[in-house]
């Protein structure tokens, strides 16, 4: 499979410079499973000092990303290649969830638009954006922070980025549910003890344990995940 090129818009592109030379992103750019291209929006900006954003018609607080930048900047690049996806990171778009990553690590070519001020102008949303995201329900300073999350996420799946690749395999939300709790050494510290199951060796009885831990675990935590009997979950 060949890589996964990621197209960042963005307004501060030096926002990436760290989160790309360090950790997982690294390892996958470094590996050839991932390419990321950043794009400066300012460089598709109006006039003398590039301008990327107006005050909003109608007045109010905060400023508006011009639809011209960005129609500049997607059209060139969709002119290079074809995407399956142009996404836009909003909190009224779709809740990013593990399924979702599953998915977009098996696409070729993704365009991530970062918002920034106060909003973008519609015009892109409706005539340039494929897909919405949100994070959850929380507002942050820019999309910036978003597309690292998307793209964290997405990387984790991609098979040969992780040394251990049943480690992705394993996370919490991949079947559903939560992760079960895990130990290491030593197997008792300030008389607290791991669960005796763990230090046997017996595969199969730790395997039951774990997913019965796991469903227990959601049970008390998350129950909202628990979307069907919990017998037939713990079967499954």
């Amino acid at each position: 499979m060949s890589a996964i090129r990621i197209d960042v818009i963005s307004v501060i592109p030096g926002f990436f410079d760290s989160p790309l030379d360090n950790g997982l992103l690294s390892i996958a750019l470094r590996k050839n499973h991932l390419e990321i291209h950043i794009h400066n929006l300012h460089d598709y900006g109006l006039g003398r000092y590039k301008q990327v954003d107006d005050s909003p018609f109608g007045g109010g607080a905060g400023m508006v990303i011009r639809p011209e930048p960005v129609f500049a900047c997607i059209e060139a690049l969709k002119a290079e290649r074809e995407y399956d996806e142009v996404i836009f990171f909003s909190p009224d778009g779709e809740l990013f969830e593990q399924s979702m990553a599953n998915r977009f690590s098996r696409m070729q070519n993704l365009i991530l638009l970062c918002g920034h001020y106060k909003a973008v102008d519609e015009r892109v949303r409706q005539n340039l954006i494929t897909m919405e995201i949100s994070i959850g329900d929380v507002v942050v300073s820019g999309g910036e922070i978003p597309a690292l999350f998307f793209m964290d996420a997405l990387v984790r799946v991609i098979p040969g980025v992780l040394g251990d690749s049943e480690s992705a395999l394993t996370d919490s939300f991949q079947a559903g549910i939560l992760d079960c709790t895990y130990y290491t050494r030593p197997a008792e510290f300030r008389g607290m003890k791991v669960p005796e199951v763990l230090l046997k060796g017996h595969h199969s009885k730790i395997e039951q344990w774990r997913s019965e831990n796991a469903l227990e675990r959601t049970r008390k935590r998350r129950p909202d995940l628990l979307g069907q009997d919990s017998l037939e979950l713990k079967e499954k």
